[in-house]
């Protein structure tokens, strides 16, 4: 019995989202096949940022980062354009329970240094994520897999959690021979091949166990593309990637190679891409939002995709603790016009966000209870405020800072919250800038923000769990600022180990409504990517994820 799922098509969903944003694209070719032929040895430059970590799969989880990774790796699935999960390296993937998975491995791939790509290229990479001495920040994904619990643990040393594994590979996870895996969950979970597509289930070689440091500088991977040579990427500059001739995949690059050029601030990008000194960008200026598809009339793109944004209120502060500090999470969200910043500061390229999730994903839920809380209301969040301070008082002399990373275009939104909340709730707040988005992420990671941080999510596979248990799940990858709930964790799980995807769903729909209790994070709005390039490149796209489809770019 085949157990291996794809996502219901997001066409019906993605296409009321684009309705409803009034979205559509330019007069580049937007359907993956090329206008002409190009240059198939020119190699295209676009728009990024520093990675936050070294660039091994199981150990990136932002989008500067991911975008480097996924171009480098090829994994046993992956995902169509509209998020569908096809077979990539795998045969095959069984299961006659949902439980009990047997994976077969593709024979006759290679990595890039000439090491076979085989079914223990998986093993090992899948052990060596999940072992926490590993400390890699996608350590949670391998959590539906027996064993999980031992290799995982930890323990409390003063303050600080540090790894005490009492197992160093996964149980349920058990290399047959080269080209076959058998995995047991911990429980049923229909679903679980979905997630086998997203850079944290990539195959590694054996240089990468052996020396994970030097080979997060220089990684080897088995995709579409490969780093350029030795030192490419250079930091805080740009990473060079060239085309791997030997991959033979569904991903061919149409292009030599893509040089991701590092920006702090989205405006200087924007000019070089109208002077035609970069190929193509996904982070406009506020600005441009209302001038983009005038300045480049033939040349940008307007799409949603499977991502939201949220302001993240760490539960560690003292003021958001306790009823007062969830008082003061309701009053703050109801403070915030989403409709006016998603009209006049977006120009419409953002929809309100009704719940945690997206309505890209199958199971959307616009009608969450409890999710009234994010209708803007100044006299009730004035009124939710108050009752906080009579609880606790809001110090006197606090100012609300609100965290923002510049290379995002995010000051003129964060400005506009900031004032929503000078206005509706009569306190002092402001923007807390930083230049790059992985000094935001490690000062949120550590704990040590003094306040409130913008976030976004941009999907990892097609499922509406995605969007929840790596955010908000107790110790998950993403999940920053602590927030826990058993209870939340518990319909998670029941969610997971559900027969059909809309128990799933039901489930999932369930957990929010404790989140719109507790709010841990504020939900803003949901995400559609905007896409302007130069005249010196044609057919660009982005794909269910918001991601550019970088490989099908053709340089002219």
């Amino acid at each position: 019995m085949r157990f291996t799922r794809t996502s219901k098509a997001l066409g019906i969903v993605a296409i009321a989202a684009l309705a409803l944003t009034g979205c559509g694209a330019g007069g580049g070719s937007t359907d993956g096949a090329s206008d002409a032929a190009g240059d198939p040895n020119k190699v295209i430059t676009a728009y990024s940022n520093e990675p936050q970590n070294p660039l091994l799969p199981a150990n990136t989880n932002e989008v500067y980062g991911g975008r480097v990774v996924e171009l480098l790796f090829e994994g046993l699935t992956s995902y169509s354009p509209s998020g569908e999960s096809v077979n990539a390296l795998a045969e095959s993937i069984e299961s006659p329970d949902g439980q009990n998975y047997t994976i077969k491995v593709k024979s006759g791939t290679k990595f890039t240094n000439g090491e076979e790509v085989t079914a223990k290229s998986f093993v090992d990479a899948w052990n060596f994520a999940a072992l926490s001495t590993n400390a890699q920040a996608n350590s949670s994904f391998f959590e539906s897999i027996e064993g999980y619990d031992a290799v995982s643990a930890t323990k409390k040393e003063g303050d600080t959690e540090v790894p005490a594994p009492t197992a160093q590979t996964l149980s349920g996870l058990v290399l047959k021979d080269d080209t076959t895996i058998e995995v047991k969950l911990a429980q049923p979970e229909a679903d679980w091949p979905l997630r086998l597509g997203y850079t944290a289930f990539m195959p590694l070689p054996s240089q990468a166990i052996a020396d994970p440091k030097a080979y997060g500088e220089n990684p080897v991977g088995n995709g579409p593309y490969k780093m350029a040579k030795e030192g490419a990427w250079q930091h805080d500059s740009q990473i060079e990637l060239v085309k791997n001739e030997d991959y033979s995949g569904t991903r061919e690059a149409k292009n030599g190679g893509v040089t991701f050029k590092f920006y702090t601030d989205p405006a200087p990008a924007y000019t070089d891409i109208q002077a035609n000194n970069l190929d193509v960008t996904d982070v406009l200026p506020t600005n441009a939002l209302k001038t983009y598809t005038t300045d480049f009339p033939e040349n940008h793109l307007n799409k949603p995709y499977a991502g939201n944004s949220t302001l993240n209120i760490p539960g560690y502060l003292p003021e958001f603790q306790g009823e007062a500090g969830k008082l003061r999470r309701q009053a703050i969200s109801m403070a915030i016009n989403r409709d006016e910043i998603t009209k006049v500061i977006f120009s419409g390229t953002r929809i309100p966000a009704k719940d945690f999730t997206s309505p890209a994903v199958d199971g959307y839920n616009e009608n969450v209870e409890g999710s009234e809380v994010l209708k803007f209301d100044a006299a009730k969040a004035k009124e939710t405020w108050e009752k906080a301070n009579a609880i606790t008082p809001w110090p006197a002399d606090k100012t609300l800072q609100l965290a923002y990373n510049t290379d995002g275009g995010n000051k003129e939104w964060i400005d506009a919250v900031a004032n929503n909340l000078k206005n509706n709730l009569g306190i002092q707040a402001e923007g807390q800038p930083f230049a790059k988005f992985a000094e935001l992420l490690d000062l949120r990671k550590s704990k040590t923000l003094p306040g409130a941080a913008r976030a976004g999510w941009q999907a990892d596979y097609p499922s509406l769990y995605n969007f929840l248990g790596p955010l908000l799940r107790t110790g998950a990858s993403a999940n920053y600022e602590g927030y826990s709930n058993p209870e939340f964790d518990k319909l998670l799980d029941e969610g997971l180990g559900s027969k059909s995807t809309d128990d799933a769903n039901a489930k999932f729909t369930e957990a929010q409504e404790l989140l719109f209790q507790d709010l841990p994070n504020l939900p803003l709005w949901y995400s559609a990517r905007q896409v302007v390039w130069s005249q010196n490149v044609t057919n660009v796209d982005s794909g269910w994820n918001g991601v550019i489809q970088y490989y099908n770019i053709t340089a002219k």
